[in-house]
């Protein structure tokens, strides 16, 4: 089966556990980069990313178009902002939402607070789809780097070499 892994990354833990999927299962990878620059530090970065993630943001992506054909499985990842899917990938999803519907899906969020539950369903109801064929929540898996969470992504890997 062929993978590929799009993902947003904003501060590295989200590349930083896409990385090590990758690395782990095989897959491709494809970082997404926002043509709206978001600020990483300090309390502007809280207020500006979650005001864009409730307001369901969809900015333009550098990344140009992504060609899904050859994929059997796509796995998406993102930071959790305000309980809300990253704006970028909300974007990629929209724009790719009927693609998205014909493949098997996986999907990962990175955080540090609480709210990737409900950014999940929310993710899920913007694809139009019940239910991830696997799913995983990771605490800043590069800032906390540790075995027990690296373990959690690898026990997400494994779940994806099932399907």
């Amino acid at each position: 089966m062929k993978t590929l892994i799009v993902y947003f990354s904003l501060e590295g833990n989200t590349d930083y556990a896409a990385k090590r999927i990758a690395g782990n299962i095989g897959a491709d990878t494809q970082r997404l980069i926002s043509k709206k620059i978001y600020k990483s530090k300090g309390f502007a970065k809280f207020i500006s990313g979650g005001r864009s993630a409730i307001k369901e943001e969809t900015p333009e992506l550098e990344s140009g178009d992504i060609d899904l054909t050859g994929y059997d499985c796509v796995i998406l990842g993102f930071p959790v902002w305000a309980s809300n899917v990253a704006p970028p990938l909300r974007t990629f999803v929209k724009e790719h939402q009927t693609e998205l519907q014909a493949k098997s899906l996986a999907a990962f969020a990175c955080q540090g607070g609480s709210g990737a539950e409900k950014a999940l369903a929310k993710l899920k109801g913007t694809i139009g789809i019940e239910a991830f064929a696997a799913e995983g929540i990771f605490i800043e898996p590069m800032r906390q780097q540790s075995e027990d969470t690296d373990a959690a992504i690898d026990a997400f890997c494994e779940e994806v070499k099932g399907l």
